[in-house]
């Protein structure tokens, strides 16, 4: 089976296609008695049976083992976007206005993984153009957690994941994150991805951070400070 987010990026494309041969028919009287369909289009099924055998499809149509560096940062970053979509539900509950900005965030976790499943070589010049990646979604961040930043006291302590519900779980996010990043390097550094991949993820955890630290502050909860053992 293809992983969860090729699949998806596949479902969108399907979905696509169908309504542009839907907005090009011509329209049938409402009260017609006679129907010329031949058939109707069906949703994909969620299951494709492809990967019973331990093997999975890229973008550019490679078959490879389900191990692959490939399909484990794509992983990886399908569990990061889950684990963000969890704080989300928490910062929604609290009244956190940045929950817009964890929404783009995983719009855009999206558009990383169909970067990482276009491998550059194997890749045509159609599939880079469409899942090339924008680094104005860096840029977005990095203004993001000065505007936070600002409102923040100065950090003077090493603190530990804590500050209620919602900051423990963003950062939780921070650490799927960081798993993330690590995964995507070594994909990057054989040209094998954008670039922009990893400097996004390298500054999302940054963002996880600085916007745990605003939650806890907003809700009024103590962060925990780290203490050496006695």
């Amino acid at each position: 089976m293809t992983s969860g987010i090729t699949r998806h990026a596949l479902l969108r494309c399907f979905m696509r296609t169908r309504r542009l041969i839907s907005e090009h028919r011509t329209p049938k009287p409402l009260c017609s008695d006679r129907s010329y369909a031949t058939g109707e289009i069906k949703s994909p099924k969620i299951y494709t049976k492809t990967g019973d055998k331990g093997f999975s499809s890229t973008f550019t149509g490679e078959r490879r083992p389900k191990e692959d560096h490939i399909f484990e940062a794509l992983g990886n970053t399908d569990e990061l976007s889950s684990a963000i979509g969890l704080a989300r539900e928490f910062c929604l509950d609290k009244g956190h206005t940045f929950t817009d900005q964890l929404d783009k965030i995983q719009c855009i976790l999206q558009d990383v993984g169909s970067n990482i499943a276009t491998p550059r070589s194997s890749a045509r010049e159609i599939h880079r153009k469409r899942t090339k990646f924008s680094p104005q979604a860096i840029t977005d961040l990095e203004t993001w957690i000065d505007h936070f930043t600002e409102e923040l006291p100065p950090l003077t302590n090493f603190i530990l994941p804590s500050g209620g519900k919602s900051s423990a779980a963003l950062h939780l996010a921070r650490t799927v994150c960081r798993r993330a990043e690590r995964s995507v390097a070594p994909i990057v550094r054989s040209g094998e991805a954008d670039p922009d991949v990893a400097k996004f993820l390298n500054r999302l955890s940054d963002y996880l951070f600085t916007v745990a630290r605003y939650a806890a502050m907003k809700e009024t909860k103590e962060e925990k400070i780290y203490r050496r053992p006695e």
